[in-house]
């Protein structure tokens, strides 16, 4: 995972350089006197450097959210399954676990896990894995009705016909159910990837060093708000970009082979 976000990484160095030195060459062309531009100019040593500064943070952003998003996927789908139940008790839990995570204010559950869990749980929690926790548990509940949604929506007669070649529960839900069901339910799933990109932003509040933080703290020292959250959009929109022309890509493939 830390690998796949250094090689994203370099790769969108090189091309966030490009975009940015076209940009600054056609300002310059019209309105340089009032752009500052120059803070994030890869031409000089000072602006090449502020923006590979910047461009550092991608890393992390890149790592808390695919690592937050597999736990999310994996605790969304256990907390889905007791929700298709017919007993009360486990319908119960799935409702009130969702109901309970979705009520909470992301922000308030980093700043929560971050400060308030190590006294609870007398645990010491890095920057990083306090974000990736509280990310994870906030997208479970949500995967959680997006599972219980696109399992429930497989046509009864799947689960009888797995019955008549004596599939069992796990077995049912492994080759038949879910196959077809991550199909129907990849948009949502996609939705909830590029979210996580955007709301890792959040993890800024607690110092962890990623996309918004470095912009934050360059616009301390540099004082050019405009064109350095300006480069920041640009990550974010781009990054965003990628995600949802790879997930078409899949759910095209995916089309295909059924």
């Amino acid at each position: 995972m830390h690998q796949l976000a250094k090689k994203i990484s370099l790769l969108w160095q090189r091309f966030i350089f490009t975009v940015v030195g076209t940009c600054i060459m056609f300002s310059l062309g019209g309105c340089g006197q009032n752009w500052g531009w120059y803070v994030v100019n890869p031409i000089t040593p000072a602006g090449r450097q502020n923006l590979k500064f910047l461009i550092d943070g991608l890393y992390y952003t890149i790592a808390l959210s695919l690592t937050a998003i597999c736990i999310s996927i994996i605790v969304g789908l256990l907390i889905a399954l007791p929700g298709l139940s017919t007993q009360r008790v486990p319908r119960s839990i799935n409702r009130v676990y969702v109901e309970l995570i979705r009520s909470i204010p992301l922000l308030v559950l980093i700043l929560w896990v971050y400060y308030g869990l190590p006294q609870v749980a007398g645990i010491s929690i890095s920057m990083f894995w306090a974000g990736v926790l509280a990310l994870s548990i906030s997208d479970s509940a949500f995967q959680a009705e997006i599972f219980r949604a696109g399992i429930q929506s497989i046509n009864r007669g799947q689960y009888e016909a797995a019955a008549s070649i004596s599939l069992n529960y796990r077995d049912t839900m492994r080759y038949v159910i879910l196959p077809q069901a991550i199909k129907r339910i990849l948009p949502a799933l996609g939705n909830q990837l590029v979210y996580m990109l955007k709301m890792s932003s959040l993890v800024s509040v607690i110092g962890m060093q990623e996309l918004t933080r470095r912009a934050n703290e360059l616009v301390v020292t540099e004082y050019r708000p405009l064109e350095i959250y300006t480069i920041l959009v640009l990550e974010y929109l781009l990054l965003i970009l990628l995600v949802s022309a790879g997930v078409r890509w899949l759910e095209g493939r995916l089309n295909a082979a059924a």
